[in-house]
């Protein structure tokens, strides 16, 4: 197959994820100026868009694997065009022909296989749990908690899956975890255009939900929120979602929960692209760690609408990115320059990736990375 060639079939794709919108691009080129990719190289957004529009891609051209689907172009057109998702669209169309990253085709495969992207085996799916009696959900539960492929197999990660668990046991919520039933909410995978395997872990988790008779979701990672809350949906899975920065700040609303030990820190928030331009919730996470005493709240010059992606999101997390060209390195050095003693996240790619950019900076010394989570429950 030409590595370029046109895709008729690709016009009806992209129709489904960002209909005719695309065709409503005049190429003003605020998407490009926007687009965090131009702080580190050139990365022209509405060359890419206008292939679309013309129904023509060079399969074998990275340009389409960069977008992180931050949605600040998205949030900036004049037009309304959905440029994060006719990404999406046209790589369902590159996977379909099957030019994949050879990073991805490993994801790809251990989605698929085992239900996670780390090819762990689905039994360990529970072990971060270890030691801290945290019940298997059945039905009548109040709550579910979804803490994420990344928290519950990654070691670097899994403190943050501890504390949540920690502080809803401290406050008395009824709650318990599916283990080795979940899977992957599928939501970097959709991103990376493998629409059927989506699908398939996508109705795995609705079964299995719907089996154990969840009514209520308490989720670790933006990521999940959006795919549960936004996607799930449309294919019945239908789920009341909270992020846990949203239940901690309830929690504290309704004096449920109570933070009393001083965290003399100087804190710089990274606002998730997936939980703020996407969402919208900005004010939560704020909330909680403005509660917590003695801890400063410092902001970044540009964040909240206008905050710079990590680099995670869109499946990136599982994509090698040049030294040199990481949104997290910039991002650690500009907490830093802020006085910042912690980097404070409430996602698990934000802190993933922060922590890879505090070891590769050799910035240990300067700056900790920490999940709200992990903050409040040394406040408790």
């Amino acid at each position: 197959m030409e590595s370029v060639a046109p895709f008729k079939e690709g016009e009806e794709l992209i129709k489904e994820a960002g209909g005719e919108v695309v065709k409503l691009c005049f190429q003003c080129g605020l998407c490009t100026t926007t687009c965090p990719w131009n702080i580190v190289r050139n990365f022209i957004v509405h060359k890419i868009v206008r292939q679309a529009q013309f129904g023509l891609a060079n399969f074998d051209d990275e340009d389409w694997w960069l977008c992180t689907t931050c949605n600040a172009c998205v949030s900036r057109c004049p037009r309304g065009v959905g440029i994060a998702d006719v990404m999406e669209a046209v790589r369902r169309i590159i996977v379909e022909a099957g030019f994949i990253p050879a990073s991805l085709h490993t994801v790809m495969s251990s989605l698929s296989s085992v239900g996670n992207p780390v090819l762990e085996e689905r039994e360990k799916r529970a072990d971060w749990a270890q030691g801290l009696e945290v019940k298997a959900f059945t039905p009548g539960t109040e709550l579910l908690y979804f803490p994420c492929c990344v928290p519950a197999y990654d070691s670097r990660v899994r403190s943050v899956a501890r504390a949540t668990a920690n502080i809803l046991r401290k406050v008395g919520v009824d709650f318990g975890i599916l283990g080795v039933k979940e899977s992957c909410c599928g939501e970097s995978v959709r991103k990376a255009g493998d629409e059927s395997l989506f699908l398939s872990l996508a109705q795995s988790n609705i079964d299995a939900f719907a089996e154990a008779g969840v009514k209520k979701i308490v989720v670790t990672s933006p990521h999940c929120y959006s795919t549960f809350k936004s996607e799930y949906p449309e294919l019945g899975g239908n789920f009341e979602v909270v992020h846990f920065t949203q239940y901690l700040a309830e929690l504290l609303r309704e004096g449920k929960l109570k933070l009393e030990k001083e965290l003399k820190k100087r804190v710089v928030y990274q606002d998730p692209c997936y939980l703020g331009r996407h969402h919208g919730i900005y004010d939560e996470p704020r909330e909680v760690l403005s509660s917590i005493p003695g801890l400063e709240l410092v902001e970044f010059p540009d964040y909240r609408e206008s905050s710079i992606c990590c680099g995670g999101g869109g499946g990136r997390i599982w994509m090698d990115t040049k030294k040199g060209e990481r949104f997290s390195d910039i991002r650690l050095e500009q907490a830093i320059e802020l006085g910042g003693n912690i980097l404070a996240v409430a996602c698990p790619y934000c802190m993933l990736n922060f922590k890879d950019s505090v070891l590769t900076l050799g910035k240990g010394d300067f700056i900790e990375v920490k999940d709200i989570s992990e903050l409040v429950q040394e406040a408790i």
